[in-house]
Parts: structure tokens; sequence; C-alpha cells
């Protein structure tokens, strides 16, 4: 299973940056690839000052060896060794009328001190983060989810898109991040489902990624913008930098497994603003959107 998901992410990665170099039309990514001194390694793949894309990342890592023993007490094991492997992406467009987006498709597996497969899941997920917000937008990106979703069960979107409301919230600020889309974790074997039927549909839901962001960007990308709205994307990423650094269990867990750095924190925004106390006024674009970020929506 891990040598078949590895794979995978390989040529995922190679399917999205080919794509978002296309529509940028004139930033390429960076490639990195590097290694883990415990073991295993990566491919880190950065674009930057792009015609649409400010700074992103889609990176690719599978690393393996001693649990530490903090995550070895988080996960109540002891003597344990593991293999985790994953494709994560970031994507902070210049433009604030064209949503950020993250996605992450990973696999884990943890073994005795004979080596033997104890505990194996599939985890990930998809979100959208706009500045602006525009319903047609969020319709669709919540519709092509739950198409992906509905291939393998009708009742995965309704309640991987309610984990996703709940995982991506800033419970400090009292508001969602974004506007969802789609979180599952720990999907193991049962008596239904194989770990081939989890890798079947972490696999639609990774292919669905393209169709489910890149229709927004082409319809947003040529919008006018000031440079108010602009300040006002830039204080929305201050929130987006203050859960992947306070509530994220995976920038939590690269950080405390001696991850690399560069690439963990490949999500932050190049520029951020935090304003003391600001409120937008009353009645605002701005203020529509924190109201939904209150209160998630159905989009679908």
């Amino acid at each position: 299973m891990k040598d078949l998901f590895v794979s995978y992410i390989h040529t995922l990665q190679d399917t999205i940056t080919a794509r978002l170099e296309t529509i940028d039309g004139k930033a390429i990514f960076q490639e990195d690839v590097w290694k883990r001194p415990e073991g295993g390694g990566g491919r880190t793949r950065v674009i930057e000052k792009g015609n649409i894309f400010e700074k992103g990342g889609v990176n690719i890592s599978q690393v393996h060896g001693k649990l530490p023993e903090t995550m070895q007490q988080y996960f109540g094991v002891k003597d344990a060794n593991f293999f985790a492997c994953g494709l994560s992406l970031v994507l902070h467009p210049k433009s604030p009328m064209v949503p950020t987006v993250h996605a992450n498709w990973r696999y884990f597996e943890m073994y005795n001190k004979e080596g033997v497969i104890v505990d194996q899941w599939f985890g990930g997920g998809q979100d959208l983060t706009p500045y602006y917000l525009f319903d047609e937008d969020a319709i669709h990106f919540h519709t092509v989810c739950k198409k992906a979703c509905d291939a393998h069960d009708p009742t995965f979107y309704p309640t991987y898109k309610a984990r996703c409301d709940a995982y991506f919230y800033n419970a400090h600020r009292h508001e969602g991040r974004g506007l969802g889309g789609l979180f599952f974790d720990y999907l193991k074997k049962t008596e239904e489902r194989s770990m081939q039927d989890w890798y079947n549909f972490v696999t639609t839901v990774g292919d669905s990624f393209l169709e489910a962001y890149i229709p927004i960007v082409e319809r947003r990308k040529d919008t006018a913008f000031a440079k108010a709205q602009k300040d006002w994307q830039e204080i929305r990423r201050g929130r987006y930098v203050e859960f992947n650094l306070v509530h994220d269990k995976g920038t939590l867990f690269g950080l405390k497994t001696n991850g690399r750095i560069e690439s963990i924190l490949m999500s932050l925004p190049p520029v951020v603003q935090w304003k003391y106390d600001h409120h937008p006024e009353e009645g605002s674009d701005e203020a529509r959107l924190l109201k939904v970020l209150k209160n998630p929506k159905e989009w679908v």
C-alpha cells in the first residue's frame, strides 16, 4: 500500500504543478529534493512572484524511522516505528479576488519492534479560503467535493464537510479559517472497507482537486481590485498564519518529528498584516465574509 500511494503522490505532484504553471503563465516551480537524516525525504516545489500565484508550494514527502517520544505519547504506544507519506499544497494568489487553497492527502503506517504493521490509515482533504465571498465559487468547490465523495458513499460528503468546518476553526477567534471543503483522518480497515477501498476514495478526492480549484482561478484572476482590498487580504492571511501555527496537527507533527522546516512553513503567505482590533465596516463585503466564517453554510 505504501509503495502504491508513494507512486500516486509523485504523479499527482507532477500533474498539479504542470497545470498551475500553465495557468500562471510566468512563474515556474523551484524544486528541492531533500533527505531526512533519520530516514526518508521529499520533493518540495515552490512557486513565487507569478502572474497569479504570489507564493505557493506543492510538496511530497515519505519519511520513516523511530516514532519520537512526544508522538509515542500522543498515540499511546512504546518503541514504535513509523512510515508517513503524503502530498501537501498551499497556494496564496496575488489577487484578493482569488481564494487561497489548501489540500493534503497522506498515508501512515506504524510498526512494532518486529517490524510488523500494527496500525495504518489514510487522511487528508481540501479546503478553500477566500478573501471576498462569491457564492458561485463556494458552490462549485463544494459540488466537486461532494461528487468525489458520492462516487464512494453518500454519507461521506456531509460527514467530512462537517469535520472540515470543525477542524479548520480558529477557536481563539471564534471563526472558521475559510469556507471548508473536506477533512478526513484515521481512515482504517473495517469489516465494510479495506485499505484498498480507502485508497480508491482518497485518490478520487486527490484527482478532483484541479477540477475544484482551477475554474475559480480562471473566473477571478482578471478582476480589478483596490489597495484597500489587498490590505484586507493581508489581514485575513494573518488568521491563516494563526491557524497553521497554533492549531494545525500537520505542522505540529512535522516540527515534532524533525521535519524539514522550509517545507513545513512553506504554507505561510509572504506578506501579512496584523492590525490592532480591526473590524470591517458594517454591511461591507468584508463583513459579509466574516458572518459566513462564524456560521458555516451548507453550500450544496
